[in-house]
């Protein structure tokens, strides 16, 4: 674990953590239930929502945001996907970590905190060009291992998890690689973390800072 000058708490992870995620995300295999998001102009103003369920999407759609979501957990761990403990200041009431907690125990399906989310964005994420906010939903069900991590049996745990992408849209809101993103809360073997959050960063030398400090909290983060 180490710290950052503004006080924040980086913790390194297990990549095996992450591909045990990404393994079933094909268009078989997913147990994402649902996806939403919003489509953001360069201006800062929503264009508009959406929010279905996944498997009501085409297969083709389907295995194109499948690419967009395993973006986030597929990428250099402790790298382009850190993990950050997220102050217990910024845990309580009315915060952004209790509006995912929200999200997350909804499935997506309260559409009032999901807007609130979207506005949040929108007020704080700095870009020239329009953008979509995409979040999905899933529930992995974590398998049991011995110890040389053959697998027993059937689940006994389930990890239930958001992952958030933020891509560039072209005029018919094609979306392009994610620019950034989250995974919330973060993954280990035996369960979540419910008070740790993985950002992910495209450009590590240049990141959207914004989006840790509203994750983490209203303090310049900068590497220790």
């Amino acid at each position: 674990m180490t710290r950052t000058e503004s006080g924040f708490r980086k913790i390194e992870m297990d990549r095996e953590d992450m591909l045990a995620l990404t393994r079933r995300m094909t268009v078989k295999r997913t147990s994402i239930t649902r996806i939403a998001g919003a489509y953001i102009d360069p201006d800062g103003f929503i264009d508009g929502t959406f929010n279905t369920r996944f498997l009501k999407l085409s297969g083709s759609d389907r295995a194109r945001n499948l690419e967009i979501a395993k973006t986030i957990p597929f990428a250099e761990t402790n790298r382009n996907l850190k993990r950050w403990v997220i102050p217990p200041a910024s845990r309580g009431k009315e915060s952004l970590w209790q509006l995912l907690m929200g999200a997350r125990s909804s499935g997506l399906e309260n559409d009032a905190l999901l807007d609130i989310f979207y506005e949040m964005i929108a007020e704080k994420y700095s870009s020239d060009h329009e953008y979509g906010i995409f979040l999905f939903h899933d529930r992995y069900d974590i398998p049991v291992k011995a110890s040389d991590h053959e697998r027993l049996g059937e689940s006994e745990q389930m990890f239930e998890y958001l992952i958030c992408a933020v891509c560039p849209v072209t005029g018919d809101y094609e979306a392009g690689k994610p620019e950034c993103g989250f995974l919330f809360p973060s993954y280990a073997e035996g369960g979540a973390l419910v008070n740790c959050i993985d950002i992910y960063q495209a450009d590590e030398m240049h990141p959207h800072r914004e989006l840790e400090e509203m994750l983490l909290g209203d303090m310049q983060l900068r590497e220790g």
